[in-house]
């Protein structure tokens, strides 16, 4: 049997941002659903690409679609309570980024969860992969890890 890679801590991740849990997050076994966690994910990133890559959602050429994704559970979260996301990017290619981000209880260094996500950056009109935009790619390296 192999070792586990180590899992990443808090200052693993240059971007990290609160997340409230809601009501209806929590499944019928009194935590929140594993569902759930990549909508926190997907939306923390997409945040980061906003506000930091100047991505526009409404009016953009080019977005990013989620075309793999994986997590790994290690403790339960609950509602209520607030979690914190961090994000972090571990491969930058042509068209697609690979993202690895963790979920944080307030004040904790371990994750309670951590996932790998891969957008690729398509053209709206044709939904074919495209570059990714200068703008974009200048953010994303920003959170990129050294290897």
């Amino acid at each position: 049997m192999t070792d586990a890679p180590a899992r990443p801590r808090r200052a693993d991740f240059g971007w990290l941002r609160p997340i409230s849990t809601r009501w209806t997050d929590n499944d019928i076994y009194g935590h929140v659903n594993n569902a759930v966690y990549y909508q926190y994910f997907d939306s923390v990133i997409n945040r980061y690409l906003i506000e930091q890559g100047g991505l526009d959602i409404q009016r953009g050429e080019v977005v990013g679609f989620i075309v793999r994704s994986e997590c790994d559970y290690f403790a339960p979260v609950t509602y209520p309570g607030d979690v914190d996301i961090g994000v972090a990017v571990l491969r930058l290619g042509r068209s697609s980024v690979t993202y690895e981000t963790g979920l944080f209880r307030p004040g904790e260094d371990a994750p309670c969860a951590v996932a790998r996500m891969v957008h690729v950056f398509v053209e709206v009109a044709t939904n074919r992969p495209q570059p990714i935009p200068a703008l974009l790619r200048e953010a994303l390296a920003r959170l990129q890890r050294p290897a």
